[in-house]
């Protein structure tokens, strides 16, 4: 059985840990693990010109999610966004595990994936992370410690999380992803 297969029926049960990972998504239900869902957010809500649409389907026989659109620079703008909240209120502790995995394929380009904690304020701030996501799928792992911090002084607490995003921003390129699987692991 795939793996992804065996760690969505493990962890139906609301998202509790399978053999050291946890799963946040699988895509085969309206809402995430978490019992939230992901949403669009263009550069649009501060003035920009980009543009880009949420599709969720059957992908090569998998369940998946998809960011297509195009990340325009006019108007002080430059990205598209999925994003997900990561508990329904308050703040997710992933404090025990080391990182996130993805499964995703894409048209070859560079694109981000942004946390935000609830120590984070301003719109723009977020840690953030670089994956490629070439034209087959494969898994994409994230340990924490890689991800940066944007525009904020304080280190990534993971055990203060609220929103994960997965981004296509700094240039204007047409963006297509797509993301099959979503999780933790230890």
């Amino acid at each position: 059985m795939h793996r992804l297969a065996l760690l969505g029926l493990a962890a139906a049960l609301a998202g509790q840990p399978v053999g050291g990972e946890m799963l946040i998504d699988d895509f085969t239900g309206t809402d995430s693990r978490l019992g939230t869902q992901w949403r669009l957010v263009t550069d649009g809500v501060m003035g920009g010109r980009s543009s880009g649409q949420l599709w969720r389907g059957a992908l090569e026989g998998r369940a998946a999610l998809c960011l297509r659109g195009n990340v325009s620079l006019e108007n002080q703008g430059g990205f598209v966004q999925i994003a997900l909240e990561l508990a329904p209120s308050g703040v997710f502790d992933a404090g025990a595990y080391r990182g996130l995995w993805l499964v995703v394929r894409g048209n070859g380009e560079s694109y981000n994936l942004h946390l935000r904690t609830a120590d984070l304020w301003l719109p723009w701030q977020s840690y953030r992370a670089e994956l490629t996501a070439g034209p087959q799928w494969q898994e994409v792992r994230l340990p924490f410690d890689a991800f940066t911090p944007y525009r904020v002084e304080t280190p990534l607490d993971t055990r203060r999380l609220r929103r994960l995003g997965l981004v296509a921003i700094g240039r204007a390129f047409a963006a297509d992803l797509c993301i099959a699987g979503i999780g933790l692991y230890e």
